[in-house]
């Protein structure tokens, strides 16, 4: 018999929907905030309120596109953590309401495990390869920056993490420094598609391998253009492509290179990334010439599945229903993983 799992997506600052039919997404609706662009970052309490407004049309929009009605659902997925605990009420208390009403069971689903199994994202007539067991997995994103062993759906191990700051952090940072709109990422990576990734030099940290950290990189880059404007006003104008180019090249060059250490320290070839960096252009590219130069077998996703969405939280749901993972309705939100 067929699964049809609706996952639901409240960590941050993007309410979504999604359904699948087993591993096959039918339907996958995202409702940005734009309100968070005029504050240069996302406000809590105003996301909460917008997922409250969203969180009913979205699911509607979910089920009517996948052509299904709700009683045909099997289970709820939903976002547990870690992310914002007020976004995350939001999304917790629907889905299990919604599985209350409807008698089926609920599906508690953690963001980054949800981040690492959108691989296995199968779309209707069409299909791509996943990776095999065990896999390394590069996650970087706004608020975390790690790297996975993966062993099997759920058996994950976290064999290096950020010390400080996560990449995507790094980005924004740089990004509001240059006067850049919110999220600051992708302006960089565009801008940087013109400019020298060589111009500027910027420092790597120095902290044993496979662990991250980027918070002396946003300092170096702070005091860097604040001496620079000191001499010229119009420095940041006159260079932003260079500027983005440089500290892109720059942040890339650190994923890629603890990456390179685990992939070494573990012997694993079968290398993914996930997380809304992963969307990179730059990373991208980086990941796919080791796949040449180093022999891995590289997993990339599609962009649509690389930001966040509710369609990684139904392929999570649909093999912890496989394997009868169910929450009860006594379950919360947290905002840490490990809670």
């Amino acid at each position: 018999m067929d699964v049809y799992i609706l996952g639901i997506e409240s960590s941050c600052d993007d309410t979504s929907a999604s359904v699948t039919k087993n591993n096959i997404v039918l339907s996958n609706v995202i409702a940005n905030q734009e309100i968070h662009k005029k504050y240069g970052g996302v406000v809590p309490e105003l996301a909460s309120r917008a997922h409250q407004q969203n969180i009913i049309p979205v699911v509607d929009s979910a089920l009517r596109l996948a052509k299904i009605k709700k009683k045909q659902l099997s289970a709820i997925a939903f976002t547990r953590g870690p992310g914002l605990l007020g976004s995350l009420l939001v999304g917790t208390s629907f889905a299990k309401s919604f599985a209350l009403g409807l008698e089926i069971p609920l599906l508690e689903i953690d963001h980054l495990q949800a981040h690492i199994l959108a691989h296995f994202i199968q779309e209707e007539n069409k299909s791509h390869s996943v990776p095999n067991f065990p896999f390394l997995c590069l996650t970087v994103s706004g608020g975390h920056t790690q790297i996975v062993l993966v062993k099997d759906y759920f058996d994950m191990e976290v064999i290096g993490r950020t010390i400080d700051d996560a990449a995507g952090e790094a980005f924004d940072k740089a990004a509001k420094i240059m006067g850049l709109p919110y999220p600051g990422g992708p302006h960089i990576d565009r801008l940087a598609k013109h400019g020298n990734p060589l111009a500027f030099h910027f420092p790597r940290p120095r902290i044993p391998d496979p662990d991250f950290s980027f918070s002396g990189l946003k300092t170096s880059f702070l005091y860097f253009l604040r001496d620079r404007l000191k001499e010229n006003d119009q420095f940041i104008e006159n260079n932003k492509h260079d500027l983005s180019a440089s500290i892109q090249f720059t942040i890339v060059d650190i994923l890629l290179s603890k990456l390179l250490a685990a992939s070494k320290k573990t012997g694993v070839i079968e290398i993914a990334i996930a997380g809304g960096v992963s969307a990179n252009s730059l990373l991208r590219e980086t990941i796919l010439k080791q796949k040449e130069e180093r022999g891995w077998n590289v997993f990339i996703p599609e962009l649509q599945y690389s930001t966040d969405n509710a369609a990684m939280i139904t392929i999570a749901g649909y093999f912890k229903y496989q394997s009868g993972q169910f929450a009860d309705q006594k379950v919360s939100p947290y905002s840490r993983s490990g809670n």
